[in-house]
């Protein structure tokens, strides 16, 4: 049998079957303000020839999902015959939901992956849960793993314990993609250009040019510098759709410290917006999110568990999600954890080669381990007991 791993992310979704590769897609609906009427769905993005003031439909609010119409297009889309052609007959799925998920989105999902589309089995399971036993796969010597997954509504601090999450440690921050991308809409809107209807461009933007600062208070000195002294000053150069289709960020040796461009390309100036809107992700106060950051939320986590967990649990930080490709994150993390960790215990800070798809990669990991058959629920078990056979067998 098949097994398709959908690792149901609220701004992508990665997807793809146990023995082939990842396909990461968009997990919404457009709109564009050109073609109101038409609405385009996921990889469809890319039929849009003008993506300018972009219209996103989110299946997702406050990373939990709520509208079911948008998700089912989303995953008709996916699941049929442009995409994966999925033979639900001979096909199980594994599919990720966030932590703490709420009982009646667990069981409208149930019901639509049993009912409507008719998979054989399915494993509803934490993406964390998925990086951990990708973690625990590749080190089988290791006893605990935490792992930190910071995606586009949220981000969460997990402790592993031999492939088992342990609840009462488990941390949530309010900061993800979503906010960063917002903060930097309406920095750039105050100081420079109204941007606030261009998600999509901004959210490109933030990808290309915002970095984590290893000094921040020495970056912020270097960002009031005029002129060549300022080293962290970017200029972007915005896309028209005509015959720029996509922003990028001007090499040094281009950019002009004085006077105007004489090209006539709509050009963005960014200094310290480069590295303070990722700060969020340390300090969420310096935007009024009265939480702890990501170093203080892991210290916290780790402190709530068994003193003997603890050095563990340090020294096996896992990263994953959008927001690790930040430059300078791990780095930063490590830093400011070994500052606040005793002395005498070890940190380390693991950030895989593809922090985005490692859930999804732990996942086709665990369709081919040999528990993978007691995990699952059939259509048959379902069918036969209905949600609580989910409730007993899925450790959500």
């Amino acid at each position: 049998m098949a097994t398709l791993v959908l690792d149901n992310g609220a701004y992508t979704a990665k997807i793809g079957y146990s023995l082939e590769k990842v396909s990461v897609i968009p997990n919404c609906q457009f709109r564009s303000k050109n073609s109101r009427l038409k609405t385009f769905t996921a990889n469809q993005l890319d039929e849009i020839k003008d993506p300018s003031g972009l219209f996103y439909i989110l299946p997702f609010q406050k990373g939990y999902l709520v509208n079911w119409d948008v998700q089912r297009k989303v995953w008709d889309h996916l699941f049929g015959k442009e995409m994966f052609k999925v033979d639900f007959a001979d096909t199980s799925i594994i599919i990720t939901e966030p932590y703490f998920n709420f009982t009646s989105i667990q069981e409208s999902m149930n019901e639509i992956l049993f009912e409507e589309y008719q998979f054989q089995s399915a494993l509803r399971i934490n993406g964390g849960s998925l990086s951990a036993h990708h973690c625990f796969h590749s080190k089988p010597s290791e006893l605990c793993c935490l792992v930190v997954d910071s995606g586009f509504s949220f981000t969460h601090i997990a402790p592993y314990c031999r492939s088992k999450k342990l609840n009462h440690g488990i941390r949530r921050i309010n900061v993800g993609g979503k906010l960063l991308t917002n903060h930097l809409k309406e920095i750039i809107s105050y100081r420079q250009l109204h941007v606030m209807d261009e998600t999509h461009v901004i959210n490109q933007v933030k990808e290309d040019v915002c970095y984590v600062s290893q000094q921040f208070y020495k970056d912020m000195e270097i960002a009031q510098l005029r002129g060549e002294d300022n080293d962290l000053m970017r200029d972007y150069v915005l896309p028209d759709f005509s015959a720029i289709k996509k922003g990028f960020c001007k090499p040094r040796e281009e950019m002009v410290f004085s006077g105007k461009y004489k090209t006539g390309e709509q050009i963005l100036r960014l200094v310290n917006e480069r590295f303070a809107v990722p700060e969020t992700l340390f300090h969420p106060s310096d935007i009024g999110i009265q939480e702890m950051g990501i170093p203080e939320a892991i210290v916290d986590s780790v402190q709530s568990l068994p003193e003997e967990m603890q050095p563990h649990l340090y020294q096996n930080i896992v990263l994953t999600g959008g927001n690790m490709l930040f430059p300078g994150f791990r780095e930063r993390l490590e830093a400011e954890l070994r500052s606040l960790v005793p002395a005498h215990l070890p940190v380390s800070v693991l950030l895989p080669p593809n922090p985005v798809c490692h859930a999804w990669e732990g996942g086709k990991l665990l369709a081919h381990s040999p528990d993978f058959d007691e995990m699952v629920v059939t259509r048959e078990e379902y069918e036969e007991n209905g949600h609580c056979v989910c409730e007993d067998k899925f450790d959500i």
